[in-house]
């Protein structure tokens, strides 16, 4: 068994347990990641959905027809981006208790961030997606 990091909603009401290191780690700039999150962008560490347990109640809503974000039906917190077929699930850092568990490594989508956010980083930005 991998190492096991957990986390949850603002509320309590819902939890995770995400097993093993993950994919990638990234932040989002895309116009959908925007609106969903309702913020700048989307940091998230990218799990295989096998990996990641949840408790509670959560809803989701279909962003695309690739992608469903999850979030708490109590509290509202968004958890999760959740890839339709199956494969990978993408879960918000900051809703890890420990929220430096993950540190991301590359910016996507930077065509469509704010033009206010600044990228000082010194990470690797990509137009779109990695390519």
């Amino acid at each position: 068994m991998g190492t096991i990091r957990e986390g949850g909603c603002f509320c309590g009401a819902v939890r995770f347990k995400a097993e093993g290191e993950p994919v990638n780690v990234r932040i989002c700039h895309c116009r959908n990641c925007q609106k969903a999150m309702g913020s700048p962008f989307f940091a998230r560490a990218l799990f295989d959905q096998r990996n990641l347990t949840v408790s509670g109640d959560t809803a989701r809503y279909p962003s695309s027809e690739a992608l469903d974000r999850v979030f708490c039906k109590v509290c509202g917190t968004r958890l999760f981006s959740r890839r339709t077929n199956g494969t990978v699930v993408g879960v918000a850092l900051a809703v890890f208790d420990d929220r430096n568990a993950f540190a991301p490594t590359e910016h996507i989508w930077v065509s469509e961030k704010m033009a206010w956010v600044c990228l000082d980083d010194g990470l690797p930005q990509y137009r779109e997606t990695v390519p």
